[in-house]
């Protein structure tokens, strides 16, 4: 498994057995509490990759790295917690493009036919990231711009 995707699903893990530790200890119904939709990483557009990875890594410490087989997206590892949000930096795929926000989901598809129900609309259809999962980037009712992160290790 990608050291990514593994410390995905590590942190995943985790929050899921601390939620069901503190459940069993202050649980005072029976009704089945759905697991939090999770910010799970980041990704920071740039017109100059090698600008970008420069301020930031200059101001933060950070450590930037290309990521594998994509030479214009760049991981960022700010030397948090294994269950800290990932951090990306890529190349500025149009004018207006701003931070974007991955909220883990269980299914992109559910996902995406929930934002438009509650008058969102989609940006860029489910996609898959093979070995990785799927996305959607997404736009809410303020003209934000988000996306919906899927883990799935097997998609190819």
């Amino acid at each position: 498994m990608r050291p990514l995707v593994r410390r995905i699903v590590e942190a995943e893990n985790l929050t899921h057995k601390l939620k069901a530790n503190m459940s069993t200890k202050t649980k005072t119904s029976k009704a089945k509490k759905k697991p939090a939709a999770n910010i799970v990483w980041f990704e920071i557009p740039a017109d100059d990759l090698a600008r970008a990875k420069k301020f930031y890594s200059s101001l933060f410490g950070w450590k930037i790295n290309p990521f594998p087989a994509m030479a214009d997206y760049q991981h960022i590892d700010t030397g948090g917690a294994d269950a800290s949000p990932e951090w990306r930096l890529m190349k500025r795929m149009y004018p207006d493009h701003t931070i974007t926000n991955y909220v883990n989901v269980p299914s992109v598809t559910r996902f995406m036919a929930k934002v438009e129900k509650l008058g969102g609309s989609i940006c860029k259809p489910k996609t898959a990231v093979p070995q990785m999962g799927y996305f959607a980037i997404c736009r809410d009712t303020e003209d934000n711009e988000f996306a919906l992160w899927e883990i799935n290790p097997n998609v190819k």
